[in-house]
Parts: structure tokens; C-alpha cells; sequence
């Protein structure tokens, strides 16, 4: 499903009356009917007294019009407007002017504190009080108006995007609403998607409110939801060669896990033959634990890193690999980070640069820009500060401008990493992945991420196609976790652990006829 900034929503509501002939009464209506079907499937509406709380533009208007619907349909809407209705224009102006007639119960107020018995005796609320364009904090009687709505305990349905949310970033402007259910009209909005906005709508639903797919499905639009990946199938007679050979240059002194989780990761998702190369001491040790991987024992710093003698070997090591992951538990070792320099732009296999080997590189960029062979990074925001140049408050600002335009200036695919990854492409494309959950913040799960990644190249799948499967297949992997044993306490180990059900899961969703897992990522689509 394609996904909309404010601006792209706006010129496809343009589009859809300029050019399709859909006039906006007709787009007004079709949303507040959607908005409707939302809360009366979650109530018998007969007798209910719904407050439907209004701004003045056109998330006021679809307010309206749930407030017909609901009176249509045998309930009891109290309608409150928070400014003047001389304010309403177009077709809000038509649908206020029909409410009036109507006789319904409305209210024009500007003191918050007026609220009290209106909620106090109301059965829900609707939210209609400020749309995605919002751009300035919530100040004033709107501020408190919500803040009386969340302190209600109410069931709430919020209009397009709860109030107070950025319909751009997610961000909260000062205050917010926080709904359990959320019609989007068009298209979700990023804010609907992005925390902390996402959180607080609640359940996601989505109308198109009529517009033709030419409009909701265009290449124009650059956003989309990370889709469940279509996983290439297993040659009943392939060896383990068939499912591809990964280089791992990772570790040091003191950072055994790195290396482990993302080795062992690739093996268990599916991947055919993991090659660790690490400093000779720390071998026998992850060895332990992983059996299955090879092991290349690399000569070592005085700190315990891999020293650059091992340049010449590392590249021929790294010339017939499918894919090589630099960077999980390398340490920061000045001697280390000018190797991962050295090698960037030398390696002639698909290169994942993951934790400390984007720190490395972060120093000289021009090493990633002139890679010829795909590049994937998967920095979290401190990673992506290093990278930019920014700070993570600038990054969390815009986070999806701000991946574009690094992908595009490094010619490479990054996952930023954090709740609802984002995987930019060098094209300028930006994916918003659904899956995984707060246990997942713990120590090793990104190297988990890479190992996986990997894996998909190895499958047989493109690096780009990679990046975006394995973000998934991780998050799956780790809301399987969760259901099993919680998100408290949730360990990298878990998630790697829940990796093969994660594949058998996805390729079980593809075969089968009716979906029954991939449901929990998707957005349902009401009809208006």
C-alpha cells in the first residue's frame, strides 16, 4: 500500500475534483461515511449519544457528516464547534449548513471547562478537530479540549489523524489525542505510521474515499508499507553452496555476541554457508556456541580488533562471497576503522556495513560512493547522526526526507533502524516496515538484522529486495517472540531463535488461499 505526505494527499484531492470531476461534497461525504462504518461496527448505534468534537476546516466538515450519519442512523450526536462556524467553507460550509437544518444538537464553544458534562454522559467521542495539516503547536482551549477528551476514558475515533498529530513526521505539536480507533481518507499519511503518532491512533483503518487507483496506487507516490517478502523457494535437491556464501568481518576483545548473532543469523534464515572472520583469540569461544559457522581466525591488534595485515587476505577472502557484512563488534580501534575504510570501496561482492563499520566509514563517505557492487547500511539514529552530519533531533524531524537523501547522495540502501524501521533506496523510494515491537530494543538484535539480510541475498533475492525482506522477516521474527514469551526480558536469542517459524510463516501466508498471519501488518481498507 502506497503511503502520502500532507502535500501529495492535497494534490490528490486536487486532482480527484479538477480533473476526475469528483466534486469535494462527494469526497467530504464519502469519508465521513467511512468514519461512520468504523464506530458502528464497534457499537449498536440506536440511542447512543456520540460527541463529535469539530474544528472549522475540512476535518470539521467529515465531522459533520459523521455527525448526519450518526443521527441517521438512530443515535443521539452532540456537536461540538470550537470556533466560529462562519469559518466553514466549501463543503463544510454545505454539510453545516445541513446539520442546521436538520435540528441537531450544537454547540459553538470557546471555554474547554464546558466539556465536562458532554463527556461525562457521552457514549464515544469523534475527533474531528484539526487534520494533517497542523504545523504549529496546539495552544489555547483546543489544547485543553483535548487534553479533557484524554482524561475521559472514552472510546475515540479520530478523523483522518488524531489531533495534535503532524501529518508528516508523527511528531506531537504540543498535545495530542489519543484515539482507539483512526480513519485515514486517501491514503495513510507518514504521521499515521511514525511514532510517536502512530501510537496514538489507535487501530489504523483507511478509506479511499472514492478516488480511482490511478491515484492511490501512482509510481509518483515514493512511500509505501515494507510488504511481507516473496521468498524465493528451496531446491529440494540444492546444496548448501545453492543458498549462498556470507563473509562476516566482525568482532573483537570483548564483543563475542556481535559476531555470533549475525553469523548464526544468516544460517538461520536459510542462508547456506557463514564464513566468520575475527580475531584469532575470540574464535573458540563464539565457536562454542556456533559450531555450524567456518572460521577464518584473523591476526589481531594490540586491543584485540583485526589488525590491517589482514587487508590482502580479507579481499581475497571476500571475492567469490555473495555478500559481506562488515562492521558487528569490531570496536572502534583506530587500525581497524581505517580497514574498514580500506576495504569499502575495494570488495567486489554486495556489501552490508552494519554498527561499527558505519562509524568507520562515516569519517570518509566518498569509500561507499564509489562502490560499483550494491551497498546496503543499517545505522539506528546515532548511526545516522554520524553519517550525516546532523543531529538526531534534525533527523527525527523529517526522518524520511533525511533517509531519501542519503540514500540517493551514497548511492546505497539504508535501513534506519529503530520502532517502525525505514528502508530508503538510492532511487529516492522510501518503505515503512510494520512489524516488530519495543523488546526488540535490546543488544544484538541489529546484528540479528544483518545476518538476515544477508540470508535473503544468499536465498537468491536482489540486495535491495534483501533489505527490505529481512527488516521484515526480523520483526516478525521478534513479534513472534513477544507472543510466546513477552516483550520484557526479550533477548537477541530470542529473536533468532523465532527466525525459521518466521520463514515458514511468510512462505505459509504466500501458498495459502486465506491469509492468516500477514493480517497483523496490514492497514483494512473500509469501504465509503
Amino acid at each position: 500500500m502506497k503511503i502520502s505526505n500532507v502535500n501529495e494527499m492535497r494534490r490528490m484531492d486536487q486532482k480527484a475534483v479538477q480533473h476526475y470531476g469528483i466534486v469535494e461534497e462527494m469526497l467530504m461525504e464519502n469519508a465521513g461515511l467511512a468514519a461512520y462504518r468504523v464506530l458502528s461496527a464497534s457499537m449498536n448505534m440506536a440511542g447512543k449519544r456520540i460527541l463529535v468534537v469539530c474544528g472549522i476546516g475540512n476535518n470539521g466538515g467529515d465531522g459533520l457528516v459523521v455527525a448526519r450519519k450518526i443521527h441517521s442512523g438512530g443515535g443521539d450526536p452532540r456537536v461540538i464547534i470550537l470556533s466560529d462556524p462562519a469559518g466553514y467553507k466549501g463543503a463544510a460550509g454545505t454539510n453545516f449548513s445541513i446539520i442546521s437544518r436538520l435540528g441537531l444538537n450544537v454547540r459553538v464553544i470557546d471555554d474547554a471547562g464546558s466539556l465536562h458534562d458532554d463527556l461525562c454522559c457521552c457514549d464515544a467521542v469523534v475527533d474531528a478537530i484539526f487534520g494533517t495539516g497542523l504545523t504549529r503547536p496546539v495552544e489555547g482551549h483546543y489544547r485543553e479540549v483535548i487534553q479533557r477528551i484524554n482524561r475521559s476514558g472514552k472510546p475515540v475515533l479520530s478523523l483522518d489523524i488524531p489531533s495534535g498529530v503532524a501529518g508528516d513526521t508523527g511528531r506531537i505539536m504540543g498535545e495530542a489525542v489519543r484515539a482507539g480507533d483512526t480513519v485515514t481518507f486517501g491514503l495513510p499519511k507518514v504521521g499515521n505510521l511514525l511514532y510517536p503518532g502512530y501510537d496514538q491512533g489507535g487501530r489504523l483503518h483507511v478509506s479511499h474515499i472514492s478516488f480511482p487507483p490511478a491515484l492511490y496506487q501512482s509510481e509518483a507516490l515514493t512511500i509505501a508499507l515494507n510488504d511481507m517478502p516473496n521468498l524465493p523457494s528451496r531446491d529440494p535437491v540444492a546444496h548448501k553452496g545453492s543458498f549462498g556464501n556470507a563473509l562476516f568481518i566482525a568482532g573483537a576483545a570483548a564483543y563475542f555476541g556481535a559476531p555470533y548473532f549475525s553469523a548464526s543469523a544468516f544460517l538461520k534464515a536459510g542462508g547456506g554457508y557463514a564464513r566468520l572472520a575475527a580475531p584469532r583469540s575470540i574464535i573458540p569461544v563464539v565457536a562454542q556456541k556456533a559450531s555450524e559457522i567456518v572460521f577464518h581466525p584473523q591476526v589481531e591488534t594490540a586491543s584485540g580488533s583485526i589488525a590491517s595485515t589482514n587487508e590482502t587476505a580479507l579481499r581475497e577472502l571476500a571475492r567469490p562471497m555473495d555478500m559481506v557484512v562488515m562492521g558487528p563488534g569490531l570496536s572502534l580501534d583506530r587500525e581497524t576503522q581505517a580497514l574498514v575504510r580500506a576495504l569499502t570501496p575495494a570488495l567486489g561482492a554486495p556489501l552490508l556495513l552494519d554498527g561499527d563499520g558505519i562509524t568507520a566509514v562515516a569519517e570518509d563517505l566518498d569509500g561507499v560512493r564509489q562502490r560499483k557492487p550494491p551497498t546496503i547500511l543499517t545505522p539506528h539514529l546515532g548511526e545516522m547522526a554520524r553519517l550525516t552530519g546532523k543531529t538526531i533531533d534534525t533527523i527525527s524531524a523529517d526522518p524520511i526526507e533525511m533517509l531519501r537523501r542519503t540514500a540517493m547522495d551514497l548511492g546505497a540502501v539504508i535501513v534506519l533502524k529503530g520502532p517502525h524501521s525505514l528502508i530508503g533506496f538510492p532511487d529516492g523510494r522510501v518503505r515503512i516496515n510494520m512489524s516488530g515491537n519495543a523488546g526488540m530494543a535490546t543488544a544484538g538484535s541489529g546484528d540479528v538484522l544483518t545476518g538476515t539480510i544477508a540470508a535473503l541475498v544468499g536465498l537468491g533475492m536482489s540486495p535491495e529486495a534483501a533489505a527490505a525482506g529481512g527488516t521484515f522477516l526480523h520483526g516478525m521474527a521478534g513479534d513472534l517472540a513477544a507472543d510466546q514469551k513477552g516483550q520484557d526480558g526479550m533477548t537477541a536469542r530470542d529473536i533468532l531463535d523465532f527466525l525459521p517459524m518466521a520463514l515458514k510463516a511468510v512462505r505459509e501466508e504466500k501458498t495459502s488461499s486465506q491469509p492468516f498471519y500477514g493480517d497483523r501488518y496490514r492497514i483494512p481498507v473500509v469501504d465509503a
